[in-house]
């Protein structure tokens, strides 16, 4: 019988996420005086995260938005590397065995950042449709990557970050016909779970929709400004 341990457990759990809700909300305030918007941008391992990330730079700054990324990664700092590259201020987090970012690594990486009319913060979190969903980081919202080679019942095997989420790229658009994916279905399973999210079709490697995406967050930027 093993209800003890998964009482155990249990607590264990409700105390980690009691601990990094604390931390969340002295961000979240942080963020609030700023006025600086923080997206959580979540997704499986190379559905193309980075990629994303790395054509933005030149768009935002034509925006006249003011920007930083937050990338995390297991042990590697590839992706910072990268980011670096293309025109960001950018800091490593590495989470080590960990599957997420929480809020104690966000704390301690903003430390490390001139927040001053930084208009926009994003987090790149860790490869995982799980563990970043079920974690707050102070962000404004959360943003899930969908890839069209993960294939489109992902929707329904992981609900809770759709669910979670304000707004769903569905990436790799240019893939759309090469592969057995049924993009009606998709869609008809992410609003299943999410009827509120709008979906925007990109292509990080290409650039296809990203100028909507921009778009988006720039709307989202005036609105925590107007606050």
């Amino acid at each position: 019988m093993v209800t003890g341990v998964n009482m155990a457990f249990k607590v264990i759990k409700e105390n980690v996420l009691k601990a990094n809700d604390n931390t969340a909300s002295v961000i979240r305030e942080s963020m609030k005086k700023s006025k600086t918007l923080m997206i959580n941008i979540i997704s499986s391992p190379g559905a193309g995260k980075t990629t994303l990330i790395e054509k933005i730079p030149p768009m935002l700054k034509d925006a006249g938005i003011s920007f930083a990324v937050l990338t995390g990664d297991c042990f590697t700092s590839n992706d910072a590397t990268r980011i670096d590259k293309a025109g960001a201020q950018v800091i490593q987090i590495n989470t080590g065995n960990s599957c997420h970012i929480d809020a104690g690594f966000i704390k301690k990486a903003i430390s490390e950042i001139n927040m001053d009319g930084l208009d926009l913060l994003i987090v790149e979190n860790v490869g995982n449709l799980v563990c970043p969903a079920e974690f707050d980081i102070g962000e404004d919202c959360k943003i899930v990557i969908l890839s069209i080679p993960e294939g489109d019942d992902k929707p329904k095997k992981y609900p809770l970050v759709f669910t979670e989420s304000e707004l769903v790229l569905l990436n790799k658009v240019d893939l759309l016909g090469h592969l057995p994916f049924d993009i009606d279905e998709c869609i008809k399973n992410i609003q299943g779970v999410n009827s509120k999210a709008p979906i925007i079709k990109i292509s990080s490697l290409k650039g296809d929709g990203i100028d909507e995406f921009i778009g988006w967050i720039t709307k989202r930027i005036n609105i925590k400004k107007e606050r």
